[in-house]
């Protein structure tokens, strides 16, 4: 049997009532994408985490009228605006995975890769697979600055390190490590719901027993040879102490989710500590890397 899907581009505040709009007008299911590749990074606690821009998919029988459809979403400011409103038609299929075809598997590096399930994995026999599908804390692809931290652990020799991914979401950078032979990662996270995709997803990529999630209440800042840190400028100057002394002398931090700009402002909350070991840019984004210092006053 045909089906018909209809999609819309709408603002995160729109979201709700969009939702409930293609609910009320017999949607069959309504998924929620990230529109515009954008990072969820560090919600407060209690916030449900929403791209700045959704893409809702609404899937509806093959005889739903479109011109109903159309009318019943006129009071969506965004369902408005030329291009913002799609339909298609589709063959019958599984639509509990089928909105998972649009994504393919991704590359960081040499041998780092990122397989959404169901998909076959790369044949390289040094390939570092990482099973992990879109969603909220993760995106619909990859942001420059969760790419720029996986490139730089696809060149890491992670045997027998501890680390600490500091701001977690999904657990990827902590899983990436734990695959790359970290013998212990320290998920934090301040979002339940992020912890529980952390660990449900080192489950999945059969690291779950050296990864442990934190609240970052609970979490006793302690000297790892690797600190892992993708979340927001402000953030990181605020952290500065605490990341400092969760690195051993010697140990490495890589801090993300600045842009390239906000180095400047990110850098001397840790001088002194540690000593730059060198910048990364994409796409107007950045990342920072440092090496903490063998004896700094952050203690």
């Amino acid at each position: 049997m045909p089906w018909i899907e209809i999609c819309i581009r709408v603002p995160r505040t729109e979201v709700e009532a969009a939702e409930q709009a293609l609910e009320a007008l017999g949607a069959l299911s309504v998924t929620l994408q990230d529109a515009a590749d954008d990072p969820v990074l560090e919600p407060g606690p209690g916030q449900t985490p929403l791209w700045p821009t959704v893409r809702l998919r609404g899937l509806f029988e093959g005889g739903a009228e479109r011109g109903s459809i159309i009318d019943g979403l006129r009071a969506l400011p965004a369902a408005q605006r030329p291009g913002n409103l799609r339909f298609r038609e589709v063959g019958d299929r599984d639509w509990t995975r089928a909105w998972m075809d649009r994504f393919e598997p991704m590359s960081f590096g040499r041998r780092l890769w990122i397989v959404p399930g169901g998909m076959p994995a790369p044949a390289a026999a040094d390939a570092v697979i990482i099973h992990l599908d879109p969603g909220l804390a993760f995106g619909t692809g990859t942001h420059p600055t969760t790419a720029l931290c996986l490139e730089w652990l696809d060149g890491w020799d992670g045997a027998g390190r501890t680390v600490v991914d500091y701001g977690c979401g999904s657990g990827i950078l902590g899983i990436a490590a734990a695959l790359l032979g970290a013998r212990r990662v320290v998920a934090v996270d301040n979002d339940p719901q992020a912890l529980s995709a952390t660990a449900d997803n080192a489950a999945r990529n059969g690291v779950g027993s050296r990864v442990e999630v934190l609240a970052p209440d609970d979490y006793v800042p302690t000297g790892h040879d690797l600190v892992l840190a993708n979340i927001l400028a402000g953030p990181l100057v605020e952290l500065a102490p605490r990341l400092v002394t969760s690195a051993v002398p010697g140990g490495t931090l890589v801090l993300s989710g600045l842009l390239e700009e906000q180095v400047a402002d990110v850098a001397p909350a840790y001088r002194g500590a540690c000593r730059e070991a060198g910048v990364a840019v994409r796409d107007g984004w950045a990342r920072l890397d440092l090496v903490r210092q063998s004896s700094d006053r952050s203690d």
